[in-house]
């Protein structure tokens, strides 16, 4: 965004200076023509319909001007072009339908234009250049069109590398439209030397001649540039979709997807909403360019708002402006917001999600961009897919199916990391705490396995809740459970496994799926027995950290009476 300051600046400096600077160029250098003259209102015509039909390239308009202006020069003089390049300037501008508050381009391309022409003048007649000349028979004099060209295209391209990195901190000079620049002043110069020659044979009539062919010109370069982004959005998209399709987990899609997103498009704000239960759409991912933090959205329904409607039409939508969609829109939207594209993520035929993006500038977004933007939806579609797909499978492998901890093979896995940062120094301290349910047979036969199964549940879950984030709990197997202890010593685990161990004790547990006749719930007590070991005084390795753990559950607690903690002692 541009400073407010440097706006009215640039308005005053225009007023000031260059305003007054064409009433002198009008005195200095007048026109060689009456105003009304028929040929004149020709050439203004063809300078109009150029400026009417530019190429968009890195959101900045190109215009093939110069051939025209070149033509205006060499007939009408210094004066005549520079007022047709103002009047050039302004109906580009109307024609792309500059925003308000990009005003202040009026006046800063006013003031360039007004600098390259007289400039550019200024060296043509200090060479000797003069107006209504020979070209074709006199080779300096078509040298001298041809250098006045030159300094005109280089001029130019000056003072916009200045302007750009005075207003934007821009240090990029051979860009992508400095290069269009270029080839379409290349192409089109001897366009304008050959309007010039026309003209002074054949009159006016030469205006349609070569402004048909120019028309074609124009057309062809805007479809071939057009092609060549298409087909690099196209490109673009194929990358993003194998990068997604490497992600395995569903965040990482997420975020990846919006990261690409926001920067292929210009998206100052994005947000992904998902469809929940057929019901309602959830945000679950944001990208705002005036906040990090993330902003509470309620949810909406099918045929509410923007997203709404696109859930329930399964079509894609744009909007160049804030005037097409503002009765539309229900609830939140960034009070900046313009230009939107709105997208359906569709899998198996159904809606999944929604894709909203949205940019401050008006007519940010073109139809090429929406077909890109639905591509890459259906990749993102197809990656979280797979990505829950993996995610469901290794937790399947990873989790007990009963208890929903983890199993041995996580444990063993775990396990071995722990001890690897343990041994190259990342872990100061690794403890492993085995516990063993006091007579679970009796509790079987007594109950039933049911109540078995209903045991082995609840004291999961109490074994979760109590450890919380200190260490991981694992299902070793049978009635036996694991808990892993990074960087906690032995004294710090012996005392985290008494409060297990009481907590065990001391809280009945509730069976509702017992054998009894009645349907009441019944109270059971039952005990642990707990063995502790901790890594590097008790273990070599990982795996003898367990053996030693278990080692002290069987002769230190379970030889001992049960109901108790013990360590191991080599």
């Amino acid at each position: 965004m541009i400073n407010p300051l440097y706006k009215r600046i640039i308005w005053l400096l225009w007023f000031f200076l260059i305003l007054p600077g064409i009433f002198l160029v009008y005195y200095f250098f007048p026109p060689l023509a009456e105003p009304f003259d028929i040929h004149l209102l020709g050439f203004l015509v063809l300078t109009c319909f150029v400026a009417s039909t530019p190429m968009i390239i890195n959101n900045s308009p190109i215009f093939f001007i110069q051939w025209v202006s070149l033509a205006v020069f060499l007939t009408y003089g210094l004066f005549v072009e520079m007022i047709f390049m103002q009047i050039a300037v302004t109906a580009l501008f109307i024609r792309i339908k500059l925003p308000k508050e990009s005003w202040y381009r009026f006046p800063l391309n006013w003031a360039m234009f007004f600098l390259v022409s007289l400039l550019s003048g200024l060296v043509y007649y200090a060479l000797g250049g003069v107006h209504g000349i020979d070209i074709v028979t006199n080779p300096r004099n078509l040298l001298l069109a041809i250098i006045y060209a030159l300094i005109y295209f280089v001029l130019n391209q000056v003072f916009i590398t200045a302007i750009s990195f005075i207003l934007h901190g821009n240090r990029v000079i051979f860009d992508q439209a400095f290069i269009w620049e270029a080839v379409t002043t290349t192409l089109t110069i001897p366009i304008g030397l050959i309007l010039y020659i026309l003209y002074r044979e054949v009159g006016l009539i030469s205006i349609i001649f070569v402004g048909i062919p120019f028309a074609s010109l124009s057309i062809i370069l805007n479809l071939y540039h057009s092609s060549n982004k298409v087909n690099k959005y196209l490109q673009q998209a194929g990358e993003i979709g194998h990068e997604l399709a490497e992600r395995l987990q569903v965040v990482e899609v997420l975020d990846l997807f919006l990261q690409r997103l926001t920067e292929m498009f210009p998206a100052d704000f994005a947000y992904i909403l998902d469809v929940v239960e057929d019901k309602e759409l959830h945000v679950i991912r944001s990208v705002e360019a005036e906040s990090d933090e993330p902003v509470e959205i309620r949810p909406l329904k099918m045929n509410e708002g923007i997203s709404g409607t696109v859930w329930a039409t399964k079509k894609a939508v744009l909007y160049h402006s804030r005037k097409e969609w503002e009765d539309i829109v229900h609830g939140y939207m960034p009070e900046s917001v313009e230009s939107i594209i709105c997208v359906p993520i569709v899998r198996n035929n159904e809606v999944v999600a929604v894709l909203l993006l949205a940019s401050k500038q008006k007519r940010a977004y073109e139809k090429a961009q929406l077909m890109i933007v639905d591509l890459l939806s259906s990749y993102f579609a197809v990656a979280v897919e797979n990505a829950r797909h993996y995610e469901q499978t290794k937790e399947d492998s990873e989790r007990c199916a009963l208890t929903k901890l983890y199993n041995y093979r996580f444990m063993e896995k775990l396990l071995v990391e722990e001890y690897n940062l343990l041994e190259s120094g990342n872990r100061q301290q690794l403890s492993v705490i085995l516990l063993d349910i006091d007579h679970f047979k009796s509790v079987n036969d007594v109950y039933g396995h049911q109540s078995g199964n209903e045991i082995l549940c609840q004291l999961a879950d109490r074994l979760v809740s109590l450890i919380d984030q200190t260490g991981t709990v694992a299902r070793f197997g049978g009635e036996e459970f694991v808990i892993i202890l990074p960087d906690i010593e032995k004294s710090s685990a012996l005392s985290i496994a008494e409060f297990v161990r009481q907590t065990i004790a001391n809280r009945p547990f509730l069976l509702s799926q017992h054998i009894e006749d009645n349907n009441k719930e019944i109270a059971v007590q039952i005990t642990a027995s707990i063995g502790v070991a901790t890594a590097p005084q008790d273990a070599d390795d990982a795996m003898s950290l367990i053996r030693h753990a278990d080692r002290a559950l069987y002769v230190g607690a379970k030889r001992n009476g049960r109901n108790k903690v013990a360590e191991y002692v080599k």
